[in-house]
């Protein structure tokens, strides 16, 4: 991958699901609704001075929402993920953009 291109979709995995769960929260706070299904489909990601994930996730029936992430490199403290941006009204056709 690039740095600061958006690499190409790929299935999530164990990594991907663990972001997802611990963003939830965030994501159901922006959207204002909770999520009774969270699942990672796929996701892309862009080397920055860390990681953005946009991550596709199926919210239920033929729901989806994108979801951008930032991972921060290990050295800067803090929070290491932070939820940057949400995209609802998706669904498993629509492809992942940067947002």
């Amino acid at each position: 991958m690039m740095c600061g291109g958006l690499g190409g979709g790929k299935p999530a995995d164990e990594e991907t699901q663990s972001i997802c769960d611990k963003v939830k929260p965030h994501v159901e706070q922006k959207a204002g609704k909770s999520y009774d299904v969270f699942t990672a489909k796929t996701y892309k990601a862009q080397v920055v001075a860390g990681t953005n994930y946009f991550i596709k996730v199926h919210v239920g029936g033929e729901d989806h929402v994108h979801i951008r992430v930032f991972k921060k490199l290990p050295c800067n403290e803090g929070k290491d993920l932070e939820l940057s941006s949400i995209q609802e009204s998706k669904s498993h056709c629509d492809p992942i953009e940067y947002f």
